[in-house]
């Protein structure tokens, strides 16, 4: 596991270059539309900007362009470098002998069970998926698919739990990093790419170090190998809606059970980016995570309260009709969810399917709905002296988003998750019924600016044969100012003139 002090900086850097993709995105260019883009009307054909190709210079260029590297050598030794490293610096600073790996302790490991284990719940669930970002990131830079960087980091976290630490591996870990890693870093890596290669007038030095910040293995492998990899990765266009919110939220209903002291008043950093979004003609799903969506919730009152993905790993798209665009298939999630009195996190493969349709002239919705199950785990904020309060279990789960779209003037959002938490060996047999509903009003101000209102609530209701039952609830209202991106709210215009 990584030491918690390690972990601090990199959440730091992390939030740091999302901040910075936000502002990014909300002005690509100086020749940008002042006003988000919203209807087809409002904006310029595509068809009449495009001057017709030069089929011998194509040509030319086809058969003289360099074919984009790779290496299979490179991520491994990165990999291998990176958890030496982190080996020694947890050795020194930790405090215990669990990192004084021998020769003794990596064959033990080798032939031993592989167990679970209990340690701090965001270093199991935080720590451990973003440490797997880090193995996934240093495949995909070096111009690796995602099915061979999802590789890289299975391989990359079983070395870990086996030469990295003496203590026995840990199977909790180990889905952690080598699963829920590649779900966090695949994000984690095209966004680093939207900030390299998105139209900006940002200086490329500082297009370099919010790219780092996002992903530390994009900004390592730039920096030791320079434009070796360029182009191996190509993002096709996507269209994406993204908002960055900064604002203040009270307690307005709270149960908080057996948790820690509540905060009642918080400041707030949200950020949202959803990419691929389906009706854009000719872009594909062959890829996986060619659709993705991607929260993160700083919050002054506990730290890192939500970082959660979700993309497409196997599907396709569909159309109904002139109104409806969609995709559907099998998304992989990661969730980490931590208000101030209960934590859950989860690792979920889901059916689904995500969609816009447009329900008049100017109001569209929005919307992904999802049904898995994941390996998911549970915990109050503050531990009690019975261990058996720290759960884990194959959970069910299910999520759906929404978006009502009204123009370009407002939107009314609402989300939900819920898991159904069970008991695996070697743990008390309990349950842990988990929900989340965020819901969130945001009116248009002027050009990206937005002012929004929200309320969250979450609720526990768990029950261990040896604590008893318990119930949690906190539901908090917040003011928010809104910073949206160049598309405004979001909503893709495919419709034609004969068709509106």
């Amino acid at each position: 596991m990584p030491h918690t002090s390690f972990l601090a900086p990199r959440a730091r850097a992390l939030l740091s270059g999302i901040a910075g993709l936000a502002l990014l995105l909300a002005a690509p260019c100086a020749a940008a539309q002042a006003e988000p883009k919203v209807a087809a009307a409002e904006l310029p054909d595509p068809a009449a900007e495009q001057t017709p190709a030069d089929p011998t210079a194509t040509a030319t260029a086809t058969a003289t362009a360099k074919t984009p590297d790779k290496s299979y050598a490179i991520p491994a030794l990165e990999i291998i470098g990176f958890d030496f490293l982190l080996n020694r610096y947890n050795r020194r600073f930790s405090g215990t002998r669990d990192y004084d790996v021998s020769g003794a302790s990596i064959r033990r490991n080798l032939r031993g069970p592989w167990v679970i284990d209990n340690d701090p719940f965001d270093v199991n669930q935080f720590a451990h998926p973003y440490q797997g970002s880090l193995y996934h990131g240093a495949a995909r830079s070096t111009g690796l698919s995602y099915w061979e960087a999802a590789g890289y980091t299975f391989a990359g976290s079983a070395g870990w739990e086996i030469a990295g630490e003496q203590t026995p591996p840990s199977r909790n870990d180990q889905i952690a990093s080598g699963i829920a890693g590649s779900f966090l870093g695949e994000p984690l890596f095209r966004m680093a790419h939207l900030v390299l290669t998105g139209k900006s007038d940002l200086p490329q030095a500082w297009r370099e170090v919010i790219a780092a910040g996002i992903s530390p293995s994009v900004g390592f492998t730039r920096l030791t190998f320079g434009s070796r990899f360029d182009g191996a990765f190509v993002d096709n266009d996507p269209v994406y809606y993204s908002r960055l919110r900064i604002g203040a939220t009270r307690a307005a209903q709270d149960d908080i059970g057996t948790s820690r002291d509540l905060q009642r008043n918080e400041a707030v950093v949200d950020f949202a980016l959803d990419y691929g979004l389906p009706g854009k003609d000719g872009y594909t799903y062959r890829r996986p995570f060619d659709y993705f969506a991607f929260h993160g919730v700083v919050s002054s009152a506990n730290g890192v309260e939500t970082l959660a993905t979700r993309g497409l790993l196997f599907g396709t798209d569909y159309a109904a009709g002139a109104t409806v665009r969609g995709l559907w298939g099998l998304y992989g999630s990661y969730d980490y969810v931590a208000p101030q009195i209960f934590n859950v996190s989860t690792t979920a493969l889901s059916l689904g399917t995500t969609g816009q349709w447009w329900a008049s002239e100017q109001v569209a919705l929005q919307g992904t709905v999802l049904a898995g199950l994941g390996y998911s785990a549970a915990s109050t904020s503050r531990r009690t002296t019975d261990d058996r309060d720290y759960h884990y279990g194959v959970a069910p789960r299910l999520s759906l988003a929404l978006r009502l779209i009204s123009g370009a003037s407002s939107s009314i959002d609402v989300s939900a998750q819920k898991y159904f938490l069970g008991s695996i060996a070697n743990r008390s047999a309990g349950r842990d019924n988990i929900s989340r509903v965020d819901t969130a009003f945001t009116w248009r101000l002027y050009k990206r600016h937005a002012v929004s209102v929200k309320y969250v609530w979450s609720h526990r209701d768990a029950d261990y044969p040896v604590i008893g039952s318990r119930t949690q609830t906190l539901g908090t209202v917040g003011v928010y100012y809104t910073l949206l991106g160049a598309d405004g709210f979001g909503a893709v215009e495919w419709r034609d003139a004969a068709a509106r």
